[in-house]
């Protein structure tokens, strides 16, 4: 006779009597699921995270999860960094500051610039301390591997940010060689910087992935600091990072990336992505966003973002490229990552 199908035993009750496995839910005061991954009609797996929505005041019209704890928003403190070096005294405008905050795609004509910034302010690629890596686009990294090309300090996609904090510290004649030390005058700018935007202390400082000072502050300060770049009086630091960067967004981003498509195609968009998964957005009249996936997950970006503009009350076209993220099976579309909220 076939066995008779079993309960798996769990540990022992008092009694001696075995119990049985009871599959336990999230813990409490985890996150919220954000997004789905839904494959052949089939939800396989979940993106939890966090969210906060800034009305055009600045009040909280939306918090999902817990916006009020610290994060690393990775690159996109970008902004604040920039606008540190221009504080510091670089005069930058134009390609050249969108460049200062961006995480490149590593195209042809970002390693372009950044190579005739370096010779515009006397400086080489070996000083950059940024890691040597390949083109953050995969289409680009491809052409570059085909072309013989090694990974490279100037293809790094943080490269543009460097290059005009070395800058500054040469004209400033302040340590170049340590330029990444969180107690460097520089790093003390901008340190003072994100607090002054986000209105917030920094809690918590950090190594980022390219060896830069990273603060740390919660969603709601991130979004806070968005908005205080697109509203900051025009010829103030902070106005100008966000001006150049809306300006000329295929150089904070590439071709082929969200952050671009957003600032050209949404009036007045001020966006930019972090590594982990973090998204922050700021529309010309003050209303803001910032989120984190909890995972990481840069694939749940889109659908999130996508969702999140609508409840801000964005209408355009390019949502729908944002958000979409198709699920492949056999090399044919079987299902998507989607929104939950």
């Amino acid at each position: 006779m076939p066995a008779t199908p079993r309960t798996p035993e769990g540990p022992s009750t008092p009694d001696g009597i075995s119990a049985p496995f009871v599959l336990a839910g999230p813990p409490a005061g985890s996150p919220p699921v954000l997004a789905e991954v839904v494959r052949s009609g089939f939800v396989e797996g979940h993106h939890r995270g966090s969210l906060v929505l800034l009305a055009a005041d600045g009040s909280v019209e939306l918090a999902l999860g817990d916006v009020t704890a610290p994060v690393f928003p990775r690159s996109s403190n970008k902004p604040m960094q920039a606008a540190g070096v221009l504080r510091a005294g670089l005069d930058l405008s134009g390609e050249r500051l969108a460049l200062a905050a961006a995480s490149h795609s590593g195209e042809i004509f970002h390693r372009d610039l950044v190579r005739k910034m370096l010779i515009e302010n006397g400086l080489t690629g070996d000083q950059l301390q940024c890691p040597p890596d390949l083109p953050l686009d995969a289409v680009e990294a491809e052409t570059y591997l085909a072309a013989g090309a090694v990974r490279d300090r100037v293809t790094m996609n943080c490269s543009g940010k460097h290059t005009a904090m070395l800058a500054v510290c040469a004209q400033r004649g302040w340590p170049t060689e340590s330029y990444l030390d969180p107690g460097h005058p520089l790093q003390r700018l901008i340190h003072t910087v994100v607090e002054e935007a986000a209105g917030e202390p920094v809690a918590a400082v950090g190594t980022d992935g390219c060896g830069a000072p990273l603060m740390a502050i919660s969603l709601t300060g991130l979004a806070r600091a968005f908005r205080h770049f697109v509203l900051a009086a025009p010829g103030s630091a902070e106005r100008r990072v966000a001006d150049a960067m809306r300006a000329h967004p295929e150089y904070v981003a590439g071709t082929r990336r969200p952050d671009t498509w957003l600032m050209r195609e949404i009036p007045g968009a001020l966006s930019k992505m972090g590594a982990e998964a973090v998204q922050a957005v700021a529309l010309p009249d003050g209303r803001a966003l910032a989120f984190k996936i909890d995972d990481g997950a840069t694939r749940a970006l889109g659908p999130v973002l996508s969702r999140a503009l609508t409840l801000l009350n964005v209408t355009s076209p390019i949502l729908q490229k944002i958000g979409r993220t198709p699920l492949l099976g056999g090399g044919i579309e079987v299902g998507e990552i989607r929104a939950t909220f």
